[in-house]
């Protein structure tokens, strides 16, 4: 009976032993099919994705770039086809090596190894760098036949950006540059949508009206789905979505014009701004000398970058919006305004300008020794009596001064669409507290007002800045933001889109007294300091020479340009509007180092306004003459607008070729 319950006590246990085999077995059968239906049911959409992107890859595509172009519809900044020859720095093994290899098979000059050296510096070795731009066809297929040698090296076909009128207008357009590490990380901050709109693009506009406009220009971004090697190469295309060329966007200058402008600068340097007083539109932007945007389109190489960067001359500094200069004798007619607005004084006050003018025992020289006697306010701007002004400053003070000029814009950001505006200076006591650091520099002096009234002194300004005051004065007192852009095309419709404005802003200033000051700038042309230069002109317009120091000439001694060095010489300036009677244009402009403001400066706003005004193009003779720094009224004969060939004529030659 023992072992009759022994045994039946080990075939229990050993039932329950395969019992809880047989669960233990049939539970890991189920996790294994539960397993199976994860990976095959509910995971399925996962799976096929990610076994899809093993053998497909989404690619961006990069849009075409918008045009820019002149309010004539002239083409500024546009794009070309072209292969590149290029070397991703991380597949390409010794890359001394390979650049050696790759000229025996074609031309790369030591200007494309210098500029490939520059972008290796800026950029990281697994980006694809060009070395060769614009291809043979021939070099094409010479490469193509000998790929095999050259792993990392890479012919592609891209889109280059080109400058058509070449150094004309180059501070207004700019250019286009490599993304450098920078503005990527300036991009990674950017919302998801826009850092995706820019997957695979790999230049970016750096200045001008490429930079202001970067993101209209660009376009959206296309996708295109391929099918890859195992290799990872493309074998054949899936789906795409198309991209969208960027818009093109018109400016508001005249090219023509432009040119035209700084034709006749010639080698002197210096800067204009023309705009039209009734909306801000900009009709001129000049900055001299210029520079060729092209040499940045492939990366420019050290020679070229040396010599634009280090020039004496500073041609990449854009002397409209960043040169500062004191404006002269161009501010009287703003003391006058601010002098009856104020009630400082009046028009028919007369003011005894015996040539100079007594602080102390500090005399402040006028018009040599003689003076120009008794001045009221209209004689003041018509003979730039020096002495009407320093009394003024000194009764009005400089803070005075200060709170009537910041409306106008002075020592302000006027707001042009366009990066990189200078404020200058716009003195006061409490810049200059701000300004300096010591005590006794943060005093004011009365001395340091006297020279304001002169604009001289602490007062630096853009001539942006002083042609955006003349137009608030040209039209009524009622300011409008200076702009470049007057509409966007849509390229693939021709839709054309003005671009709205906010309405001008009326100063408040009173009617009597904005004709006082006119009606003596308009004199200035015909009685005095540039009547000379518009002798015979057409129509009719109100001017304001200026000649500023570039350097403190002290006041027992005489100004004699001889003895100084070339960049030490006064600058010639000049401030005009016309016509008189309604103003549609308005010119601000300095010619560096070049004297008096009747010589250098006047002489070019003529030729402006007559441009404008009368559809006149002056003669090659007088071209030559004015780039000479012979100033005067027109020589030769002058010819239409329509009738000068647009592109320009290389140097010396004639319509018949």
């Amino acid at each position: 009976m023992t072992e009759l319950r022994n045994v039946e006590a080990d075939l229990s246990q050993f039932r329950t032993r395969v019992i809880v085999i047989a669960l233990a077995v049939l539970f890991a059968f189920g996790l294994i099919v539960a397993r199976m239906w994860w990976l095959q049911v509910a995971q399925h959409e996962r799976f096929m994705a990610q076994a899809e992107s093993n053998r497909t890859a989404v690619l961006p595509v990069v849009p075409n770039r918008g045009q820019i172009t002149d309010r004539q519809g002239r083409v500024l900044a546009s794009n070309y086809s072209a292969y590149t020859l290029e070397i991703t720095p991380s597949q390409a093994g010794d890359l001394d090596t390979t650049i050696a290899e790759l000229r025996g098979l074609m031309n790369i000059t030591p200007r494309d190894e210098r500029r490939f050296r520059k972008l290796l510096e800026e950029s990281h070795r697994f980006d694809s760098l060009p070395i060769r731009t614009r291809l043979s066809d021939e070099e094409v297929a010479r490469f193509a036949a000998q790929r095999y040698r050259f792993p990392g090296v890479e012919v592609r076909a891209r889109l280059l950006r080109s400058y058509p009128q070449g150094e004309t207008a180059s501070h207004v357009v700019g250019y286009i540059g490599r993304i450098n590490q920078r503005e990527k990380e300036l991009i990674a901050d950017w919302p998801e949508e826009e850092q995706a709109n820019y997957r695979g693009t790999e230049y970016i506009g750096k200045l001008g009206v490429e930079q202001q406009h970067e993101q209209t220009l660009h376009g959206t971004t296309g996708f295109e789905r391929v099918e890859t090697s195992a290799g990872g190469r493309a074998v054949r295309s899936l789906a795409a979505t198309a991209p969208t060329p960027g818009d093109t966007v018109m400016l508001t200058i005249d090219v023509k014009l432009q040119h035209l402008i700084e034709t006749l600068y010639g080698e002197r340097r210096g800067a204009l701004v023309a705009l039209d007083p009734r909306n801000g539109e900009v009709l001129a932007l000049v900055s001299k000398p210029t520079f060729d945007p092209n040499l940045f389109v492939d990366g420019i190489d050290v020679d070229n970058w040396r010599a634009l960067n280090e020039s004496i001359d500073k041609p990449l500094l854009n002397r409209a919006l960043r040169g500062s200069y004191p404006p002269g004798s161009t501010y009287k007619p703003f003391m006058a305004m601010a002098a009856l607005e104020t009630g400082a004084r009046k028009a028919e006050t007369v003011i005894n300008d015996p040539g100079y003018w007594m602080l102390g025992n500090h005399r402040f020289r006028s018009h040599g020794d003689g003076g120009l006697g008794a001045v009221d306010m209209r004689r003041s701007i018509v003979k730039s009596s020096n002495v009407y002004y320093y009394s003024l400053a000194n009764e009005m003070g400089v803070d005075a001064i200060h709170d009537f000029m910041k409306p106008l814009g002075f020592g302000q950001i006027t707001g042009i669409d366009l990066k990189g505006e200078l404020r200058g200076v716009l003195p006061s006591q409490a810049w200059k507290r701000a300004t300096y650091k010591r005590p006794e520099a943060q005093r004011w002096y009365a001395g340091e007002t006297i020279s304001l009234g002169i604009g001289q002194g602490y007062n630096n300004f853009t001539m942006l800045q002083l042609a955006h005051a003349m137009a608030t004065l040209a039209n009524g007192g009622v300011k409008h933001t200076p702009h470049l852009t007057l509409a966007r095309r849509n390229p693939l419709s021709g839709q054309v889109e003005p671009v709205e404005r906010p309405p001008g802003e009326s100063l408040g200033y009173k009617p009597e007294h904005i004709r006082t000051v006119l009606s003596a700038m308009q004199a200035v042309t015909t009685e005095g300091t540039s009547a000379r230069v518009f002798a015979g002109a057409g129509y009719t317009s109100g001017g304001k020479t200026g000649t500023a120091q570039a350097v403190t000439i002290g006041q027992k001694e005489r100004y004699n340009a001889k003895n100084l060095e070339e960049h030490q010489r006064d600058h010639s300036l000049y401030l005009a509007f016309a016509p008189a009677d309604a103003p549609r244009v308005v010119v601000a402009l300095i010619v560096e180092n070049a004297g008096f403001g009747a010589a250098a400066a006047a002489p070019i706003a003529r030729r402006v306004f007559d441009y404008l005004l009368l559809d006149k193009y002056p003669s090659e003779q007088d071209i030559a003459a004015l780039q000479a720094g012979q100033g005067g009224p027109p020589i030769g004969t002058p010819r239409a607008v329509a009738d000068v060939p647009w592109p320009p004529l290389p140097t010396g030659a004639s319509a018949a070729q």
